[in-house]
């Protein structure tokens, strides 16, 4: 069993370690939104190959050809989520701009959890910025 840790502990750790879905989906339909992509890009590919292979349907030595020189199809990619910490970040800068909050107040909370948060490679944040 590990040991116990404060509740300022855990708040760094939350904000380091839990996500937030920022492309705008709700997080639970990423399980079927992410499959229903794939899906629809494979498919394209396959159609892409049918529609080839019928316009050069009698004419075999242009078939072997066709196979050698297709271009690779597009391919869709899956973006891991945000850290909490980068998102409530964000967010507090939204209000500072919105004029929701005081910008001074909105600056510290940010400072506060800059220094709570330990960012991956893809999300450092310039520092003393409110349009993070």
């Amino acid at each position: 069993m590990g040991r116990r840790r404060s509740p300022q502990e855990k708040k760094r750790l939350s904000y380091s370690k839990d996500r937030r879905n920022w492309y705008g989906e709700n997080d639970k339909s990423s399980r079927k939104a992410i499959a229903l992509r794939k899906r629809l890009r494979h498919r394209a590919a396959r159609h892409e190959v049918h529609q080839e292979l019928a316009s050069v349907i009698g004419q075999l030595g242009k078939a072997d050809e066709l196979f050698v020189t297709r271009r690779k199809p597009d391919y869709w990619r899956k973006w891991p989520d945000a850290q909490l910490g980068a998102y409530v970040m964000a967010r507090l800068a939204v209000r500072a701009r919105r004029g929701i909050s005081e910008a001074s107040t909105e600056q510290a909370r940010i400072e506060r959890i800059r220094r709570a948060t330990v960012f991956d490679h893809l999300e450092t944040p310039s520092k003393g910025s409110l349009h993070y």
